[in-house]
């Protein structure tokens, strides 16, 4: 018998808290038998189904996501458990915060629920520790610099942040300390296998082949942010390569732009439908997409749809 309340909006962080709790009664039964309920599939009457004792003396688990958007007779299916709770019963509640369902919330505490928390992870210090706390889990070692570009690089995405947390600690050599080389070359790799697809389509003015290449890449599992990053390499190519001697040829001012001639060769192309002034317009619309992108939008993939066609748009100003 045991009530779980997981509070706090971070979904990663309660996902994990709820697989935690039904994995340590798995342990000790292997037959637990587990249901999971989010708050838009319930309705009158399931939970007290899934809450009445069972005909056989078994473990059993009840998961219940998102209270706090259950209707009101649902979370009185609840309340009414509390008063006689099921010793074969574990029950796991997921509250995201805030005032709705609060007052459920204070049941659960007065009933004596363990309350583990899932507060948002917003600043970079916390990303940053959570970050050292993947590779931890993952046996790693890793410097203060590779954590820093990690997170400069992946923004507010925590599942993201995971992801490649996981990754590097998967790739690179189980003797070497992960360092900053191994995130800039993860991260290179990432981009380049589609987004700059993408940024080659934007800089070419092609907005349909843009949204193409776009919704391919997503699809593919690349972030939104790595497609803002290769557009941006793009566009700071392109400004070294428009601020250079037009006289020199690739090859001469390769070594003072720190640039391959064929990156040179490929920006001048690109220039040719571009305009100056549009150059700037694009740089500060590509910041306001890395802005919503990293949390400002209620949905990444559509600011990042709308940025390409202005971007794109420009170019054939």
């Amino acid at each position: 018998m045991a009530i779980i309340l997981v509070q706090g909006p971070e979904e990663i962080l309660a996902e994990r808290a709820i697989a935690i709790e039904i994995e340590k009664i798995r342990n000790k039964d292997n037959q637990a038998v587990v249901s999971k309920f989010s708050a838009d599939e319930i309705e009158p009457g399931m939970i007290s189904d899934a809450l009445a004792p069972s005909l056989f003396s078994q473990s059993r688990v009840l998961v219940i996501k998102q209270v706090q958007d259950v209707a009101a007779e649902c979370v009185t299916e609840i309340e009414n458990y509390l008063e006689n709770l099921d010793p074969d019963l574990t029950l796991v509640i997921w509250h995201k915060g805030g005032v709705k369902g609060k007052g459920l919330v204070d049941k659960l505490k007065k009933a004596k629920a363990e309350v583990i928390p899932a507060a948002e992870i917003k600043s970079a210090a916390d990303k940053k520790s959570f970050a050292q706390g993947e590779f931890k889990k993952n046996k790693r070692n890793v410097t203060a610099d590779a954590v820093v570009a990690l997170v400069n690089a992946i923004g507010s995405d925590l599942r993201e942040l995971a992801s490649i947390c996981e990754q590097l600690s998967s790739d690179v050599a189980k003797e070497k300390t992960i360092d900053a080389s191994d995130v800039e070359k993860l991260m290179n790799g990432r981009i380049e296998a589609t987004g700059f697809d993408v940024a080659d389509a934007v800089m070419a003015g092609n907005v349909e082949a843009s949204l193409i290449a776009n919704r391919h890449a997503i699809s593919s599992g690349t972030d939104p942010v790595l497609i803002v990053s290769a557009i941006a390499t793009s566009i700071r190519t392109m400004v070294k390569v428009m601020g250079a001697n037009s006289s020199q040829n690739a090859y001469q001012l390769a070594s003072s732009l720190a640039l391959a001639p064929w990156q040179i060769e490929k920006a001048r192309r690109q220039l040719n439908r571009w305009r100056e002034e549009n150059l700037g317009k694009a740089v500060i619309r590509l910041a306001k997409a890395d802005a919503d992108i990293k949390g400002d939008a209620a949905d990444p993939h559509y600011a990042l749809e709308r940025a390409l066609i202005d971007i794109a748009s420009l170019a054939r100003g």
